[in-house]
C-alpha cells in the first residue's frame, strides 16, 4: 500500500477511532438480512439457511486461529491467542462454540449432520469464508491479526440478536448458548488484538494495512449475507445443490 510521505503516523486515539469508523460503516449489523432477522421478518426456512451456511464460517474460525497461532514466534502472543481455539473447539468436557452452533442448527429443525456435511451451503458463502482463510495465511502477520477486529463490534450485535431471536422466534430459545458465551469472549479477544495491533503497527503504512485488513474482513462477512439474501429472500434463487427450505 502506497502512503504519501506527507501522511503522518496516526496517534493512538485517532488510529483506534479509524477502526471504529470502519465498523460503523461496514460491519454487517446493517445488512438487510440482519435487519429482517431483528425485525422478526424471516421465515423458519430462511433462519435454517442462515444457521446452516453460517456453520461453515464457524467451523473455520479455529482453523483461522490455528493458522495465526502457527505464524507467531512470540510465546506470549501464542499463550493469549490459543484461548480462541478452546473457545470454539471446547476442551473435551465443556462444549465450545462449534458444538453450540450445531445445537442452534438443530433448534431450527435441521439435523446437525446436514451442517457437518457442508454439501448444501451456498457456493458464495464457501468462497467468502475460504477467502478469509487465505487472507490470514498469505497477508502479513499484522493484517492477519487486524482482520479479527470485527470482534470490536460484535458485542452489540450479539445482544441485539439474542433479544430479537427470543422475542420473534421463541422456538429457537434452546439454541442460543453460542451467543451467550460470545458476550464475554468477543470483547476479551478484541481488547487483546486491538492492543497488539496498535503496538505493532509502527509506521503509517502498517497502520493503513491494518485498517484495510479490517475492511476486507467486513466485506467477507457482508458477502456471506449477500449470498443468503439473494438465495433465500430476493429474488430467492438458491443455486443447484444448495439448501432448499420446505414450503411453509
Amino acid at each position: 500500500m502506497n502512503v504519501s510521505p506527507s501522511e503522518s503516523f496516526l496517534p493512538e486515539a485517532q488510529f483506534i477511532a479509524r477502526f471504529h469508523a470502519i465498523g460503523e460503516e461496514r460491519y454487517h449489523h446493517k445488512h438487510p438480512f440482519h435487519l429482517l432477522m431483528h425485525e422478526g421478518k424471516l421465515t423458519r426456512g430462511q433462519l435454517q439457511a442462515w444457521a446452516l451456511n453460517r456453520y461453515y464460517y464457524q467451523s473455520r474460525i479455529p482453523i483461522k486461529d490455528a493458522t495465526i497461532l502457527a505464524r507467531s514466534e512470540d510465546a506470549e502472543f501464542r499463550r493469549a491467542w490459543r484461548k480462541r481455539i478452546f473457545d470454539h473447539d471446547g476442551d473435551g468436557t465443556h462444549p465450545g462454540g462449534i458444538e453450540k452452533w450445531l445445537r442452534l442448527v438443530e433448534a431450527t429443525g435441521l439435523a446437525r449432520e446436514q451442517a457437518l456435511r457442508g454439501d448444501a451451503i451456498l457456493p458464495a458463502v464457501r468462497y467468502a469464508v475460504d477467502a478469509y482463510l487465505e487472507l490470514v495465511r498469505s497477508a502479513t502477520f499484522l493484517e492477519a491479526v487486524a482482520s479479527s477486529l470485527t470482534e470490536l463490534f460484535s458485542g452489540k450485535l450479539i445482544a441485539l440478536r439474542m433479544d430479537a431471536l427470543r422475542r420473534y422466534y421463541p422456538w429457537l430459545s434452546g439454541g442460543l448458548d453460542y451467543f451467550q458465551g460470545r458476550l464475554t469472549q468477543a470483547p476479551e479477544d478484541a481488547d487483546f488484538a486491538l492492543a497488539w495491533v496498535v503496538n505493532h503497527a509502527r509506521t503509517r503504512e502498517q497502520q493503513e494495512l491494518a485498517l484495510a485488513a479490517l475492511r476486507a474482513k467486513c466485506n467477507i462477512l457482508w458477502a456471506q449475507l449477500d449470498a443468503l439474501y439473494f438465495a433465500y429472500v430476493s429474488p430467492g434463487w438458491p443455486p443447484p445443490g444448495a439448501f432448499q427450505p420446505q414450503a411453509g
